[in-house]
C-alpha cells in the first residue's frame, strides 16, 4: 500500500497511513479558521487595535500547526522583517493559499494513487487465481503422467509376451514345415519316373500338334488371302463411294451458287419491276394531272395553236416513255420467269443424286453384311481348332501337379489316343466343308461387287 504524508505533519512521522476521514476534517478546520481570520482581521483590524497583536498570534499558531520546523522559523522570520500587521496578515493569508493549493495537490495524486492501488490489488487477486489454476493444471498433468507411464509399461509387458509367444509359435511352424517338405522330396522321388513317361507321351502329342498347327496355319493363309481381296474390293467400293459423294457436293456447290446467282437476279428483277410499276404509277398521276389540266386548259389551249402543239408533243414523249417501260417491265418479268423454271430444274437434279446416293449405301450395307458373315465363319474355325488343342494343356496340369495324380491306368492314355484321331484329317470333314462354302461365299459375294461396281 503506497500512502502520501500529510502537511499536517513531518515526513519523518511514524503513522504513516493516515485516515481519510481525518484528512477531510482538517481541510474542513483549516477552511474555516481561514474564514474566521479573514472575518476577524481583515473586517475589524483597524477598529480593534489593542487585539491586532492577538488576532496575529493566533494565526501564526495556526499555519504553525500546518508548517514543519524549518518553514515556521523561515515564516516567522519574514514576519518579523514586516512592519505593519496588515502586511504579516497579507502575508500569511498569501501562505495559508499556497498551503492549501499544496494540499488540495497532494489530495488529487493520493486519490490517483488510491485508484492504482485497487488496480493493482485487482491484478494482483488475478494473477493469485491464474496461479492457482496453473497449480491446479500441473497436479492433474503430473497425474495423467504417471498414468501413461504405467500404460507404458503395461504395453512394454505385453509386448514381451507377445514376442515370446509368436517365437514359440514360430519354432512350431518351422518344424511342422520340415516335415511337409521331407514328405513332399518322397513323393517327388517317387513319381520322377511316372513324370518321364508322361513327358515322352507329350512329345508325341506335341509334333502331332505341330502338324495340326502347320494346316491350321495353311488354312488361315487362305482365309487371309480372301480377306485381303474382300478389302481391295471394299477400298474400290469406298473409292467409288467417295467420288460420288465429291461429285454430289460439287454439284450441290454449283446448284447453290445457282441458286444464290438467280435468287439475287430475281430479287433485282423484283426490285427493278416495283420500281417499274412506281414510275407507271407516278407517270400515270402525272398523266391524269395533265389530262385534267388539259380540260381546264383546253379554252385557253383552243385560242393559242402553238402552246397546243408543245403540249401535244410532250404528251408525244410521254406515250413513248412509258411504253419502254412496259417494255422493260415485261423483259424483266421474262428473267424472273426463267430464274424460276432454272431453280425447279435444279431441284430436279437435286431429288435424283440424293436417289443414287441412298442405292450406294444399299450397297455398302450388303457389302458389311458379308464382310461380317466371313468373319463369323473364320471365328467358327478358330473354335473349332481350339476344340482340337484342349486335350494338350489337360497333359500339361498334369506335369505341373504330380503330387496330386493317382496311380497311372490304361484310361489315362485314351485321350491321347483321342486326341490323335481328332489330329488325322479324314474324321472331321467338317472345317474343310466350311472353307468350301466360305470361298463359295467369297466368290459369288465378288462376283456381286463386280456386277455392282459396273453397275
Amino acid at each position: 500500500m503506497l500512502c502520501v504524508p500529510s502537511p499536517t505533519a513531518p515526513l519523518a512521522q511514524e503513522d504513516p497511513k493516515p485516515p481519510r476521514p481525518a484528512v477531510r476534517d482538517v481541510s474542513e478546520e483549516l477552511s474555516r479558521q481561514l474564514e474566521d481570520i479573514l472575518n476577524t482581521y481583515c473586517v475589524d483590524a483597524r477598529q480593534e487595535a489593542p487585539g491586532e497583536d492577538g488576532g496575529q498570534s493566533d494565526a501564526v499558531v495556526l499555519i504553525a500547526r500546518l508548517l514543519p520546523g524549518k518553514e515556521i522559523t523561515l515564516l516567522m522570520q519574514t514576519l518579523n522583517t514586516l512592519s505593519t500587521p496588515e502586511e504579516k496578515l497579507a502575508a500569511l493569508c498569501k501562505k495559508y493559499a499556497e498551503l492549501l493549493e499544496e494540499h488540495r495537490n497532494s489530495q488529487k495524486q493520493m486519490r490517483i494513487l488510491q485508484k492504482k492501488q485497487t488496480q493493482l490489488v485487482q491484478e494482483k487477486d488475478h494473477l493469485q487465481s491464474e496461479h492457482s489454476k496453473a497449480i491446479l493444471a500441473r497436479s492433474k498433468l503430473e497425474s495423467l503422467c504417471r498414468e501413461l507411464q504405467r500404460h507404458n509399461r503395461t504395453l512394454k509387458e505385453e509386448g514381451v509376451q507377445r514376442a515370446r509367444e509368436e517365437e514359440e509359435k514360430r519354432k512350431e511352424v518351422t518344424s511342422h514345415f520340415q516335415v511337409t517338405l521331407n514328405d513332399i522330396q518322397l513323393q517327388m522321388e517317387q513319381h520322377n519316373e511316372r513324370n518321364s513317361k508322361l513327358r515322352q507321351e507329350n512329345m508325341e502329342l506335341a509334333e502331332r500338334l505341330k502338324k495340326l498347327i502347320e494346316q491350321y496355319e495353311l488354312r488361315e493363309e487362305h482365309i487371309d488371302k480372301v480377306f485381303k481381296h474382300k478389302d481391295l474390293q471394299q477400298q474400290l467400293v469406298d473409292a467409288k463411294l467417295q467420288q460420288a459423294q465429291e461429285m454430289l457436293k460439287e454439284a450441290e456447290e454449283r446448284h447453290q451458287r445457282e441458286k444464290d446467282f438467280l435468287l439475287k437476279e430475281a430479287v433485282e428483277s423484283q426490285r427493278m419491276c416495283e420500281l417499274m410499276k412506281q414510275q407507271e404509277t407516278h407517270l400515270k398521276q402525272q398523266l391524269a394531272l395533265y389530262t385534267e389540266k388539259f380540260e381546264e386548259f383546253q379554252n385557253t389551249l383552243s385560242k393559242s395553236s402553238e402552246v397546243f402543239t408543245t403540249f401535244k408533243q410532250e404528251m408525244e414523249k410521254m406515250t413513248k416513255k412509258i411504253k419502254k417501260l412496259e417494255k422493260e417491265t415485261t423483259m424483266y418479268r421474262s428473267r424472273w420467269e426463267s430464274s424460276n423454271k432454272a431453280l425447279l430444274e435444279m431441284a430436279e437434279e437435286k431429288t435424283l443424286r440424293d436417289k443414287e446416293l441412298e442405292g450406294l449405301q444399299v450397297k455398302i450395307q450388303r457389302l458389311e453384311k458379308l464382310c461380317r458373315a466371313l468373319q463369323t465363319e473364320r471365328n467358327d474355325l478358330n473354335k473349332k481348332v481350339q476344340d482340337l488343342c484342349a486335350h494338350v494343356p489337360r497333359a500339361d496340369t498334369d506335369l505341373g501337379e504330380p503330387m496330386k495324380d493317382p496311380p497311372r491306368d490304361s484310361s489315362d492314355v485314351a485321350p491321347a489316343e483321342e486326341c490323335l484321331n481328332l489330329g488325322k484329317p479324314n474324321p472331321d470333314p467338317a472345317p474343310e466343308s466350311m472353307g468350301e462354302l466360305s470361298i463359295g461365299a467369297l466368290g459369288q459375294s465378288g462376283t456381286e461387287g463386280g456386277s455392282r461396281g459396273a453397275d
